[in-house]
């Protein structure tokens, strides 16, 4: 049985999964508050679901019609295997299936170096949102 599996979803089908995952992580964990993490971006965009091998959910990340990636959580128990990993790389193939040259996010500076490995460049100067540092980073596609 694998460790983990992607699933490729929307928010109108997996809202309660996609939503305790960021509730656990954003809201309880780092303390965003809770009217900041909601928003409309979440009903137009392909939402990535980390699921471990029982098909509980363990992860997510969104990605916007825009080429904007956010929204990455993976529950504490998990991080460290390869599901933020795979999160990312699934939302960096399906954008370029989806025809994006370049894809922005904006990561916490303390995740910065993840997504460096994952070829993202550091844009701008850190600035606060949602009371957490934060870094503008972005990636062009081949």
């Amino acid at each position: 049985m694998p460790e983990f599996t992607i699933l490729i979803t929307d928010w109108a089908r997996d809202e309660a999964r996609l939503s305790s995952i960021r509730r656990a992580v954003f809201i309880d964990e780092q303390g965003v508050p809770e009217d900041l993490e909601w928003d409309a971006d979440d009903a137009g965009a392909m939402h990535l679901l980390a699921l471990d091998g029982a098909g509980q959910a363990i992860g997510c990340a969104r990605l916007l019609p825009d080429g904007h990636i956010g929204r990455m959580a993976v529950l504490p128990a998990r991080r460290g295997r390869g599901v933020g990993r795979a999160l990312l790389a699934t939302a960096v193939e399906a954008a370029r299936l989806h025809g994006h040259t370049m894809l922005h996010l904006s990561a916490q500076t303390h995740a910065a170096d993840f997504y460096a490995r994952a070829g993202f460049v550091a844009i701008g100067a850190e600035y606060e949102e949602a009371g957490i540092p934060h870094i503008a980073m972005q990636k062009r596609l081949p």
